[in-house]
């Protein structure tokens, strides 16, 4: 393995609230993805925290919104390049329900500078994604499919 590469593991919220995503758009501070990109709520974790503390946390500097609940539906790795740091990353999906309130972004000089909810209709274009907010598309997509052929 590359001795210049840097690991990361993060945990990410697929939020829903009816036919809407809950997306991050990342700032310059962003130290994987490219700035501009909308991505999924979440972020590293810190040595000695569980991934879903680290979901709470990140989840309330980026959206101003506390977990209710959540439940680990998938994991992905991706590799990156950005400002001549080579990344590994460990991407941990979580369907999450939120507690009440409006998404505003709460952390300043952070990896996020704004956060909305963004109709599914709306976000057929992967190139204003991030690689994980396009495969929290297909989780979405996939978990639904698996929904309507389960027996009642």
């Amino acid at each position: 393995m590359d001795a210049h590469v840097r690991t990361r593991v993060s945990a990410y919220a697929i939020a829903r609230e009816d036919d809407r995503l809950l997306l991050a758009r990342l700032s310059d501070a962003s130290p994987v993805f490219a700035p501009g990109l909308w991505h999924l709520p979440g972020g590293g974790i810190d040595p000695g925290e569980q991934p879903v503390e680290a979901l709470a946390r990140e989840l309330l500097e980026e959206t101003g919104r506390e977990l209710a609940g959540a439940r680990l539906t998938d994991a992905r790795t991706y590799a990156a390049r950005r400002n001549g740091v080579s990344w590994s990353l460990t991407a941990l999906f979580y369907v999450v329900t939120l507690k009440g309130g409006a998404p505003e972004v709460a952390e300043t000089d952070g990896s996020t500078d704004q956060v909305t909810w963004v109709p599914l209709a709306d976000l057929r274009d992967d190139a204003v994604l991030s690689p994980a907010a396009a495969d929290a598309l297909r989780i979405l997509e996939r978990t639904e499919a698996a929904a309507l052929t389960l027996p009642r």
